[in-house]
């Protein structure tokens, strides 16, 4: 018998790596995705918003709610990634006008209805932005902590940040959010830079995209072509690592993400390490293991289901025909 397919928000902040993460949880028949609630964070949450709009017009995903939320960090001023997404956020294809609308509720409110919602199954929350919203949430109402069975979180990092020497970015842009998350007691599935670096979209990746010939494909082709100059300007990396699908495909199946469970802390008040996840690798703390942090990706697997969840998408017409 089939499993049950899992109950999932993906929350998000498009980005190119976003893209690709709402078009596998769309297409993965182990999910049931009930939302995609978007949050500031590599643009301004119009940006965003109107990059998810866009992202699910072309792909067709016409059934799946768009519920923009918080349009800045909980304490802190606002940080973007402009220089690693383009101006729009999302640049690199030539957009259609989206037709996908927004849904009028708040991303935190959303939430919440979702998780005391549903057919007795718990909802999973997999959040690959910013923690803004999820934060919002918990703090609206806590008692949702007991209605969501997991939140897979990309973010964070064991060693080097990318935004900074030591922090991530998702979790530099909301210090404060991802601490309440990571302290809700919640399960954790912390995908940090260490398994998304694998991730890597090669020559040899795009071509297997390519040739899938759909509209879908021409467009993650050139958002991956847009983030590979990016990737290797910023980074030095000859292919750009697309993180965030990494977060779904542990939701999809948790052994393409082995993970080590360890105790981790963000830190929120030193300002040369704001936004570390500080990860406690050896257990020196004394502090109890709260979240089973990612260690490793499964990178053929990986790409064959990104790849396979693409070619989902490649009987859809362009969009507008």
């Amino acid at each position: 018998m089939m499993a049950a397919r899992r109950r999932v928000i993906l929350d998000c902040d498009p980005g190119h790596d976003d893209a690709i993460a709402i078009l596998l949880a769309a297409a993965s028949p182990a999910i049931e995705l009930e939302g995609i609630t978007v949050v500031a964070g590599n643009q301004t949450l119009p940006k965003t918003a109107l990059n998810a709009r866009r992202v699910c017009t072309v792909a067709g995903i016409v059934d799946v709610p768009i519920v923009p939320g918080a349009d800045r960090p909980l304490v802190r001023d606002q940080v973007v990634a402009a220089e690693i997404h383009g101006a729009s956020g999302l640049d690199g294809p030539d957009w259609p006008e989206p037709t996908v609308g927004l849904d009028p509720r708040h991303a935190a409110d959303f939430i919440v209805e979702r998780a005391t919602a549903g057919d007795g199954r718990p909802l999973t929350v997999v959040a690959v932005g910013p923690l803004t919203n999820v934060a919002l949430a918990l703090e609206r109402q806590p008692d949702i902590a007991a209605s969501i069975e997991r939140i897979s979180i990309m973010g964070g990092a064991i060693g080097l940040g990318n935004w900074s020497p030591s922090a991530e970015f998702n979790i530099y842009a909301d210090p404060e959010a991802a601490a309440a998350v990571i302290g809700s007691g919640i399960p954790i599935t912390l995908v940090p830079l260490e398994v998304t670096h694998r991730a890597l979209a090669t020559p040899e990746v795009l071509a297997r995209i390519s040739a899938l010939g759909s509209p879908v494909a021409e467009m993650s082709v050139a958002l991956m072509r847009f983030f590979t100059d990016t990737y290797r300007r910023e980074f030095g990396f000859e292919a750009p690592a697309v993180h965030d699908p990494c977060a779904v495909a542990a939701v999809i199946d948790a052994s393409m993400v082995p993970t080590r469970r360890m105790n981790v802390a963000v830190e929120t008040t030193s300002g040369l390490n704001l936004g570390r996840t500080v990860c406690d690798v050896h257990a020196r703390t004394g502090r109890a293991p709260n979240v089973d942090v990612g260690v490793d990706l499964q990178v053929g697997p990986f790409w064959d289901l990104v790849v396979a969840a693409l070619a989902g998408y490649g009987t859809l017409p362009p969009a507008g025909a």
